[in-house]
């Protein structure tokens, strides 16, 4: 399901992760075999989608606190029930000719070898006070993996809202002012400048023929979701 809305307004609520709490040996032990995989794996607190509805266009919800094994078991596991989902923003990049801009994750990051939008699941860092701000989370993703500043893109009132199973992913839509080949070129050598980038690689997306299967379900459903509106708009 795919929808528009105005306005976030998430909150960081009291309560647990239930799936942490009923499968702590099993996140134990699948937590040893991804560290030994990938030694650079960090268990960081991370902040998962309880309760949430959309009122009024606004997508409103509850977060609560959990650390980053528990969350990669879930995920890796195919999301099974739990009290929360993996609740996100996604920095929907494009470039000023409308080329989507998507990265490749590197290989010692969590998700090696999947493409997407800049995001990460929110953490302590996106509260102030009681509110978790998925903007400022999408606009500290987008520097943290592109070395792009949301200064240097137009960033689109309103949020589109991705639902699939297991997430809920809120799409900033964000506009570069150079065209997106321009705009790869210019990412890439900002993470030629890093030790270790998140991104290994730049992909421009331009239709549906060069969607991938490294790219996820819900993010191709994005883009072609976006196109046909656009295709819609110049029918009309």
């Amino acid at each position: 399901m795919i929808e528009a809305v105005a306005a976030l307004d998430f909150r960081l609520a009291a309560g647990a992760f239930d799936y942490a709490e009923r499968h702590a040996d099993e996140i134990a032990a699948h937590w040893a075999r991804r560290q030994a995989e990938q030694p650079s794996l960090f268990n960081g607190r991370v902040l998962m989608l309880g309760r949430h509805a959309v009122e009024d266009g606004v997508l409103r919800g509850a977060f609560v606190e959990t650390d980053f094994a528990a969350f990669l078991a879930w995920r890796e596991g195919g999301f099974p029930p739990a009290s929360a989902c993996n609740g996100f923003a996604m920095a929907a990049l494009r470039g000023a000719d409308g080329a989507f801009l998507l990265g490749e994750m590197g290989p010692h990051t969590a998700s090696a070898g999947a493409v997407y939008f800049p995001a990460g699941t929110p953490d302590r860092q996106d509260v102030f006070g009681d509110i978790v701000d998925l903007e400022a989370s999408a606009r500290r993703e987008l520097f943290e993996e592109t070395g792009l500043t949301a200064a240097e893109a137009e960033i689109a009132p309103g949020w589109i809202i991705v639902r699939a199973p297991g997430r809920v992913a809120c799409m900033k839509p964000m506009r570069l002012r150079v065209p997106a080949q321009e705009a790869r070129a210019e990412i890439a050598a900002r993470l030629a400048g890093e030790v270790r980038p998140e991104f290994c690689a730049i992909h421009v997306v331009r239709d549906e023929a060069d969607f991938t299967p490294a790219m996820p379900a819900f993010v191709r459903d994005f883009m072609a979701w976006v196109w046909a509106g656009e295709r819609g708009q110049a029918r009309g």
